[in-house]
């Protein structure tokens, strides 16, 4: 470990995790020991950290953390190497945005060097620390297991959540048409100003007649979905033959109604994925295809991440009260 080439790390930190379910109130600060990187890890000097929803059913209990990561809340993060592990030493003094199983809401966190991606000039680390969760999620889930390909029509809901924003963002850049569904007029306006193709505000609109009339009648190459419970059979409805409906939350429930004759009559293909629990192995994998396929992006400055606001990292309660609300559009950070 090579610790001892920054000499100015301390030996504890702040850092945020839930003292029992509950509410955002259940997030405190409390001090914590320097983590110290293992061999192929690296440890980052936390310039941001980015907010996710899997943060917050961490907090209410419903996502613990996988064997052998921290139970400090935060998947991803943004700043400087300052240590490392064996394997990893080249990364020193480096400034990266990392994806990572837990310990993001810190001074300090530790991260493998495969799950890293370099900052580029002219990318804020607020706007690095905003990036890794959603981009690893839209690309494996989006991309790889729905197999969207340009010149396709693709259904996302919750548009203008972080997840939304950047599959937004990725279909404009790869010629792909974006169907999204908000909760309101104005966050359609936005949508449609980050580039989706169409919005439909689902208070006012029924998507499925929507997604029907904008297709002409043929439905979505892939649906993105967040939402599950009722949700599942609408999307379905929604669906080209051959298309394919990626599970990637449940936010109305864990169980739909599934109509088996429309996915045999269709060919329809029904999958969905977590990431946390993934291999560092298989998040690495994705790390090197994000830096061929879509990291030249990001350093020319075609995709950034669509930002709504910064907290300081004490203030992380508040952080969370913002995402509950829905209030948010695209990603919200931590700050030291």
């Amino acid at each position: 470990m090579s610790r001892a080439m920054s000499s100015n790390i301390p030996t504890t930190m702040v850092a945020i995790t839930a003292q029992q379910p509950g509410g955002p109130e259940v997030l405190a600060a409390i001090e914590r020991p320097v983590p110290e990187p293992g061999p192929g890890e690296v440890l980052i000097r936390m310039a941001a950290a980015g907010v996710n929803r899997p943060d917050v059913l961490q907090r209410r209990g419903f996502y613990p953390p996988p064997p052998g990561a921290s139970d400090i809340l935060g998947l991803e993060v943004a700043g400087a190497v300052v240590a490392a592990g064996a394997g990893a030493t080249h990364l020193i003094g480096q400034q990266v945005c990392a994806l990572v199983a837990g310990g993001g809401y810190a001074e300090y966190a530790v991260a493998p060097a495969g799950t890293c991606l370099p900052v580029p000039e002219g990318l804020a680390l607020r706007e690095a620390a905003a990036l890794p969760e959603t981009l690893f999620t839209v690309w494996i889930n989006l991309f790889e297991r729905g197999g969207a390909a340009e010149g396709n029509w693709v259904l996302v809901h919750g548009g203008t959540s972080g997840i939304g924003t950047m599959a937004i963002s990725l279909a404009r850049l790869f010629g792909i048409k974006a169907i999204v569904t908000c909760g309101s007029a104005d966050k359609c306006a936005r949508a449609l100003e980050i580039g989706a193709a169409a919005a439909i505000d689902y208070s006012e609109q029924d998507f499925v007649e929507e997604v029907r009339r904008l297709t002409g009648g043929k439905g979505v190459a892939v649906v993105l979905d967040m939402v599950g419970g009722d949700y599942l059979p609408r999307n379905i409805a929604c669906l080209a033959e051959d298309g394919r409906h990626v599970s990637i939350a449940t936010q109305r429930g864990t169980h739909g109604e599934l109509p088996l004759v429309d996915v045999m009559r269709r060919r329809l293909v029904l999958t969905g994925s977590t990431l946390r629990p993934r291999t560092v192995e298989f998040k690495t994998a994705v790390a090197e295809e994000l830096k061929r396929e879509v990291w030249s992006f990001v350093e020319s400055g075609q995709l950034r991440p669509v930002m709504d606001r910064s907290f300081p990292l004490a203030e992380a309660p508040a952080a969370h009260a913002r995402m509950e609300a829905g209030e948010h559009v695209g990603k919200i950070v931590l700050l030291p």
